[in-house]
């Protein structure tokens, strides 16, 4: 598992030149950002999700863990999205061609956004792939998960969103 994260951080370091940005953990400030969705419609955080429980997943198709927890995150997400829990899953560093087809074979319905550069991955800390950050209302990360997770744990953390 050591040698799988080492791994990833190097790959995303390769992303880019820059090293992160910053190191955003459960009582930052959630980053602002602006990007384009897979689908072609554009999203402003937090303009957009202002007062809603918000997951961001990190994620890219050549990371080992990410296909199967993005389903977990779909199964918590459906139970919960009436309830209002929004999912964003950004991918870093790849284009949208890899991206579209990485969801088409996965299937899951939130939103999946364009992070081409790593700019946003980098202003959040990323440093390995996944990393989740499941966000409050007012912006606050709640909790932040580095790494693989099942189904329960991003369950809880939703479900502590939602209070």
């Amino acid at each position: 598992m050591r040698i799988l994260l080492l791994i990833a951080t190097l790959l995303l370091a390769a992303c880019g030149n820059d090293a992160p940005k910053a190191n955003i953990n459960i009582g930052s400030i959630a980053p602002t950002f602006q990007t384009f969705r897979a689908d072609g419609g554009a999203t402003h955080f937090p303009a957009a999700f202002f007062g809603k429980p918000l997951v961001i997943r990190f994620w890219a198709d050549w990371c080992k863990y990410c296909e199967g927890e993005m389903k977990a995150i779909e199964a918590v997400y459906q139970r919960h999205k009436d309830k209002g829990l929004e999912v964003l899953a950004i991918n870093a560093g790849q284009d949208k061609k890899t991206i579209d087809a990485f969801i088409k074979k996965i299937g899951v319905t939130y939103p999946a956004l364009l992070d081409e550069t790593s700019t946003i991955a980098r202003n959040y800390g990323v440093v390995a792939l996944p990393t989740t950050f499941f966000i409050d209302g007012k912006g606050i990360v709640r909790a932040k998960i580095v790494g693989e997770a099942d189904e329960v744990t991003f369950e809880r953390h939703a479900l502590e969103l939602l209070k």
